[in-house]
């Protein structure tokens, strides 16, 4: 079992890892390892698979043997997802928002949790929990970088990731904020370059981010 603190203390470690998460969402098997090898070799170990495909699990299987990649899932919104990706493979998950239900299964599975918050009471309720570093999503819905810096204005303490609507144009000025450590994106694996095969060119595009 894993309290809040060395969940927030762990998730914070990896968000540091590097500026830019690749959010993935991965439909064939057979791209999982090839996908994670590009990414890991352009600079971006840390993955999070979202749990939106009948191949994710799999993938998470996949990805977690390729070295130096460090494999999360994403989307995680039950008990018996948390169980499902625990079993895969992945060693931290994310969720869009958090439910008492869902950070209790986390803490008993000892998986720790990247938790979303878009408003400043669900960012203090997670914060008073002992989850100071937390997902901000949907990020550009939810008011984007204006909002993100007036949230951290009061509640320093707290650190982000923000995800949705992020993009090679705005992730600079996300990441210039002081209260976000990191970015979540898809522009990384796009989905012509997935169904071409252009390993290369999406461990170029996964280089560039990585200097963000």
């Amino acid at each position: 079992m894993i309290t809040p603190q060395d969940a927030s203390k762990r998730t914070k470690q990896i968000c540091a890892m590097a500026p830019v998460i690749p959010v993935l969402v991965i439909d064939d098997i057979s791209h999982a390892r090839p996908l994670a090898e590009a990414l890991v070799a352009g600079g971006l170990p840390v993955l999070e698979v979202t749990l939106r495909t009948p191949a994710a699990l799999e993938a998470i299987r996949e990805m977690a043997q390729v070295q130096g990649g460090i494999v999360g899932a994403g989307t995680l919104l039950t008990p018996a997802d948390i169980t499902a990706a625990k079993e895969a493979g992945a060693t931290f998950g994310v969720s869009p928002g958090a439910t008492d239900k869902l950070l209790d299964a986390c803490e008993e599975a000892d998986l720790p949790l990247l938790p979303g918050a878009a408003t400043a009471t669900e960012a203090m309720r997670l914060l008073e929990r002992g989850y100071s570093m937390q997902k901000f999503f949907p990020a550009e819905a939810s008011g984007g970088i204006p909002a993100l810096k007036a949230i951290g204005a009061p509640i320093p303490q707290v650190t982000f990731c923000p995800t949705g609507g992020v993009t090679p144009q705005n992730a600079p000025d996300y990441l210039a904020l002081s209260n976000t450590i990191c970015v979540g994106g898809s522009w990384v694996a796009p989905k012509d370059k997935l169904i071409a095969g252009d390993w290369s060119g999406i461990q170029d595009l996964a280089q560039t981010a990585s200097q963000l």
